[in-house]
């Protein structure tokens, strides 16, 4: 299967590996489940006066800001229960635009809890990128799913009905 590692994918490995390979071949989540209309509600009404949803190439950055003559790229999550996987996601957009070469400032925003974190890109962070990528493509080619695994996130999970139904 020949499908492009993005944002996405990265935030999902750190949650979930069945996740990604469902996701990978466009097998959509439950989009009535209360933690997707929570994502997009906070997508669209969060940050109002600053650029988002900006996409190059395969990432979508949340939003976009120019300071002092330098890029600040943002991830907006509702949780940073995630935040460790938000954290990744943010970093693999951050290498992505490296690669074009810009260099760009990183920072989780958590807008329910009113938090705000750096995030940078040093080279052990690149070096688990490099790792995850590679992990995910083992993924993305195999026939069939990981079996399911319960977990702490199941519980909440819009993919929950190809698990445990």
């Amino acid at each position: 299967m020949d499908v492009k590692v993005n944002g996405t994918l990265i935030w999902y490995y750190y949650i979930c590996k069945r996740e990604v390979w469902l996701m990978g071949r466009q097998i959509v989540p439950d989009q009535e489940n209360d933690n997707v209309l929570i994502g997009k509600s906070i997508a669209e009404y969060s940050y109002g006066r600053e650029k988002k949803e900006i996409v190059v190439d395969n990432i979508k950055i949340d939003v976009l800001e120019l300071a002092d003559g330098k890029f600040c790229i943002s991830e907006v999550k509702k949780s940073s229960r995630y935040k460790q996987s938000a954290r990744m996601q943010l970093a693999f957009y951050m290498s992505k635009l490296k690669e074009r070469g810009i260099e760009a400032k990183g920072e989780l925003r958590f807008p329910k809890e009113k938090i705000r974190e750096e995030v940078v890109l040093d080279a052990q962070t690149e070096a688990e990128l490099s790792k995850v990528t590679e992990d995910i493509s083992v993924i993305l080619n195999e026939e069939k799913p990981l079996p399911p695994e319960k977990q702490k996130f199941c519980r909440n999970c819009a993919y929950a009905e190809f698990c445990w139904c």
